[in-house]
């Protein structure tokens, strides 16, 4: 695993390996429903119901959660799923950042929204 998988550079090497993080997208809901896309293989998980969802995780992978600038709402989460005991982290910049960076994006009507379902 990269040491860093808090940077754009980091996460990008982290998702080409063999095992990848847990990748969530943690916008708030309306941010998330006016946007058109998400990081590709990211899942979004509304973070208003992060206790529907936290549990539901892969302890044994890592988890970076990401907002739209890494900055209240994705660390938040991810100061939540740590006191869980998750080794999870934020992206910092957010998915702006990773847009500026050229990393990979999905449609976001194309990817699965799971809100607090897992």
């Amino acid at each position: 695993m990269v040491k860093d998988i808090r940077t754009v550079d980091g996460l990008k090497a982290a998702m080409r390996s063999a095992a990848p993080p847990q990748l969530l997208d943690v916008r708030r809901a309306p941010v998330f429903e006016q946007s058109a896309d998400l990081i590709a293989g990211a899942v979004w998980r509304d973070p208003e119901r992060i206790a529907d969802w936290a549990l539901l995780l892969d302890p044994t992978r890592p988890v970076v959660v990401y907002c739209v600038h890494g900055h209240q709402v994705s660390q938040g989460c991810a100061g939540m799923l740590a006191e869980l005991g998750l080794a999870a982290a934020f992206l910092e910049g957010g998915i702006e950042a990773w847009k500026t960076a050229s990393g990979a994006t999905a449609a976001r009507d194309c990817a699965e929204k799971a809100g607090g379902k897992g």
